[in-house]
């Protein structure tokens, strides 16, 4: 049994993003003056009092709208209520009951969960604004301020009594996943595809995905959380303010996860932008899968197009050459479901751990192939190596003058011990420190 699930339901505007921001202590759902910039469902795990779940901060529902957007939001809504094991209804003090809030009160009646009515915007404790909201039947309303945090510990005491009994074996770590690129390549369809059920909002406006959303997932019994971003655009194109925290989003998000899944377009080939997107992933630690979307409408194919992309790509962005390469298409399912496997064997090679002894007699092959070069008029020794890290893994070598080994030479080292060891998708560090007397 996983973590329980509590959704955030209600009419646009109404706040939800905001207390979902209170709850987990951090801005992780966009808020903006903007209606409908909360489009999907937002995950994230959260903690009160010993007791974690799942929070979700579903899209603003418009009852009376027949908008290809609204209906796409409605039903991730009613996906989200199906999931919950509890629901809050988050209202807007200041306007009082809308027609609306009481069609949206039948709906979550008939749902058969257990429910909350969550006044939003008390920021007066003796107010009695939200003594209207008694008319919906639903009990007493939780007054809250999502902005000042005012009786945000009291809302959060009712959800956790509210909650069901805990599993004893609540969560391991769980593994993220975070799936990224440039707008528009297919990353929510990737994930749908892959999770057999429309999970993400999927449009051909560029940009539908502005945040970072969560989605659990248990492949072989290891618990996955897939994050589809928002793609990430040159930052001059980046000018308005949902834009902008949408790459910032973007950039936690590789920030929290342990491997990316780094999208291209196979139309458009490799973009600076790609190139810029993994290097932030690499330079950070992350594990890296290239996925090649629409690779069943790319022109001019034959057998060797793929071995042919992948050397490409390595020529402009050589730690590519040390990351697996998937050629699919997001839309028929081929190959799809291949990631999998590949993001368990990137993990492993993520924890593989080499005893010092092997790697002391790769580092003698490797200097017994090829000598450091002088520098400085100093003979440059090196005695001996060893795994320090893992998660990435890093490799610590030990000589006489470490700060004279030139940089040439640590690529060699480098790329020899990726011949012994591999290490599939992640980076590889190298750590020079003197040998101690």
């Amino acid at each position: 049994m996983s973590l329980p699930v509590v959704a955030l339901i209600g009419r646009p505007n109404v706040g939800k993003s905001s207390l979902f921001n209170r709850i987990v202590g951090h801005d992780h759902a966009i808020v903006s003056d903007e209606p409908g910039t909360t489009r999907d469902r937002h995950f994230t795990r959260a903690e009160w009092n010993g007791r974690a779940f799942w929070l979700v901060d579903t899209g603003g529902l418009r009852e009376d709208s027949d908008l290809p957007m609204d209906l796409e939001i409605r039903k991730q809504v009613l996906q989200a209520i199906g999931e919950a094991d509890l629901l809050l209804l988050v209202l807007d003090s200041k306007v009082g009951v809308h027609p609306s809030d009481a069609r949206v009160a039948d709906l979550l009646r008939e749902s058969g969960k257990p429910w909350l009515v969550v006044a939003n915007k008390v920021d007066d404790p003796q107010s009695t604004d939200f003594y209207e909201f008694y008319t919906l039947g639903a009990g007493d309303p939780h007054p809250v301020s999502a902005t000042n945090g005012k009786n945000s510990g009291e809302l959060l005491d009712e959800i956790v009594k509210a909650l069901p009994a805990p599993d004893p074996d609540e969560l391991a770590k769980d593994l993220r996943v975070a799936v990224v690129g440039r707008p528009n390549v297919g990353k929510s369809s990737f994930i749908n595809k892959l999770l057999g059920e429309h999970r993400l909002v999927v449009s051909d406006e560029a940009g539908t995905t502005r945040d970072a959303i969560d989605t659990p997932f248990t492949y072989h019994g290891e618990r996955m959380i897939f994050v589809d971003t928002a793609g990430l655009r040159r930052q001059s194109k980046v000018d308005d303010g949902v834009e902008f925290y949408s790459a910032l989003r973007t950039r936690r998000a590789i920030d929290r996860s342990d491997i990316c899944i780094l999208m291209i377009d196979a139309t458009e080939g490799l973009h600076n932008q790609d190139m810029k997107i993994a290097a932030l992933a690499w330079e950070t630690g992350r594990g890296i899968i290239v996925v090649v979307n629409k690779w069943d409408i790319r022109e001019e194919k034959d057998d060797k197009s793929a071995a042919k992309f992948q050397k490409e790509c390595a020529e402009k962005a050589p730690f590519f050459r040390y990351v697996p390469f998937l050629f699919t298409s997001a839309l028929t399912g081929q190959r799809v479901t291949k990631v999998l496997d590949i993001i368990q064997q990137v993990e492993g090679e993520r924890h593989k751990r080499i005893t010092t002894s092997e790697v002391n007699d790769a580092l003698q092959q490797l200097v017994a192939r090829r000598q450091p070069p002088q520098a400085a008029g100093h003979e440059i020794k090196l005695n001996y190596a060893t795994q320090v890290e893992t998660d990435p893994p890093a490799i610590a070598v030990f000589g006489n003058h470490p700060e004279l080994l030139q940089e040439h030479y640590v690529r060699y080292l480098h790329n020899g011990f990726r011949e012994f060891w591999g290490f599939t998708g992640n980076p590889l560090r190298i750590i020079l420190k003197r040998k101690s007397a």
